[in-house]
């Protein structure tokens, strides 16, 4: 018989003693890859004081082109790797790391035999990338076809992460290198569109190598946004003392029910309070409501002058009341990145570090709203959303 005690997650004391999760940043927030060559926005990201780096693949890809290399950016060739190496020395040499890759799309859930090999095959081509870059995460979002040719279903899916975690851990040990993980982020409009519908995916893959990644945006624009309410309060409730009721109960739940060594990664987002007569939802069914908002309209963490509303700091506390170690990383997707100029990339970085020092300013602040001996009151909760808002000032 086993004596192996079942792993029940156990917050940590609250507040934290210090905030020493370091910042990092993903390079689309840096500035749109068609305007901005990537080593500069690396070395706004370091002269701002960044410590990771979140590649996403246009970025990688570009940066290929640079080099005259075209073809399939994740073909393990001597050139792709060649060059996947120079990025990677190039990071560290600014004092940084790459964090991880992004994003795979579209690959758990698939029915038929065929489209799932070869979507698995897309995941495993990263594995050399890896050890090029000289990380170990793979990111990897919720599928978001929510057509017949895919499934939702829990045992599903759970098999399909657990299979990829196995393929990354065969990867490892052949190659001698440290372990290679999984990274699973639920999007808001994805099949698996909350925390607790990721998380128990992952659960139910039951992989040491397979874990959660967690992101503000997508948590908040699912439990508290609705850009398009014509109240033209941009939540999904009527009153902020509803709207954190609900939202704080669920988040009572991840910290008490998500261990701080399964989420692999956490992203930072807030967002702009749009007006509905203006800003409409898409007419075209195969664009997702959310999408729009979320690729034109996100914000760092605290810019009240541009429209953030989002309590971005209740995610952040419990996510570092499960005891996660690692970044606190930005992804924030603008039109004001878009545009061309020097300037962009520093400032970007800039307005992005005085909102992820803000956050780590604020976060202790709150109270241990998820633990059941410390009642909170919904009155508190309101008075700390808005304490940390009723300024206008930048961040």
């Amino acid at each position: 018989m086993s004596n192996t005690l079942l792993p029940v997650p156990k917050p940590i004391s609250w507040p934290p003693k210090a905030i020493n999760n370091e910042f990092g940043i993903a390079t689309l927030s840096l500035g749109n890859w068609r305007k901005h060559k990537l080593e500069p926005r690396l070395e706004a990201a370091a002269k701002a004081g960044y410590k990771w780096i979140d590649l996403f693949d246009e970025c990688w890809g570009a940066y290929l082109r640079e080099y005259d290399i075209e073809g399939d950016i994740w073909e393990a060739t001597p050139d792709n790797l060649r060059i996947a190496r120079k990025l990677g020395d190039l990071i560290k040499s600014l004092g940084m790391k790459i964090a991880c890759t992004q994003p795979l799309r579209i690959v758990e859930g698939i029915k038929d035999a065929e489209e799932r090999r070869e979507a698995f095959k897309l995941v495993s081509k990263r594995f050399p990338f890896m050890r090029a870059f000289d990380t170990d995460l793979v990111f990897m979002c919720a599928n978001v076809h929510n057509n017949s040719t895919v499934t939702a279903d829990l045992k599903v899916v759970g098999r399909d992460l657990a299979e990829l975690g196995d393929m990354a851990a065969d990867f490892a040990k052949s190659d001698g290198g440290p372990m290679l993980k999984i990274g699973y982020e639920g999007l808001s409009w994805g099949r698996r569109n909350t925390w607790s519908s990721s998380w128990e995916v992952v659960r139910a893959a039951d992989r040491p190598n397979v874990g959660l990644i967690v992101d503000s945006f997508n948590i908040l624009a699912v439990e508290w946004a609705d850009p398009y309410n014509m109240a033209l309060h941009g939540r999904v409730y009527p009153s902020v003392e509803e709207a954190l009721k609900v939202l704080c109960l669920s988040l009572a739940s991840f910290a008490t029910t998500v261990p701080g060594d399964k989420i692999y990664f956490f992203q930072v987002g807030d967002a702009e309070l749009v007006d509905p007569r203006e800003f409409k939802a898409p007419t075209d069914p195969d664009i997702p409501a959310l999408l729009p908002w979320s690729r034109g309209h996100r914000l760092f963490p605290f810019e009240n002058s541009k429209g953030a509303y989002m309590p971005v700091e209740f995610v952040a506390a419990v996510v570092l009341a499960t005891g996660y170690q690692g970044p606190i990383s930005l992804e924030v997707f603008n039109e004001s990145l878009n545009q061309g100029g020097d300037q962009i990339a520093a400032e970007h970085a800039q307005r992005g570090v005085v909102g992820l020092q803000k956050l780590a300013e604020v976060i202790g602040t709150l109270p241990e709203f998820w633990n059941p001996s410390k009642p909170v009151s919904i009155d508190e909760l309101v008075r700390v959303y808005r304490s940390h808002r009723s300024e206008k000032s930048e961040a």
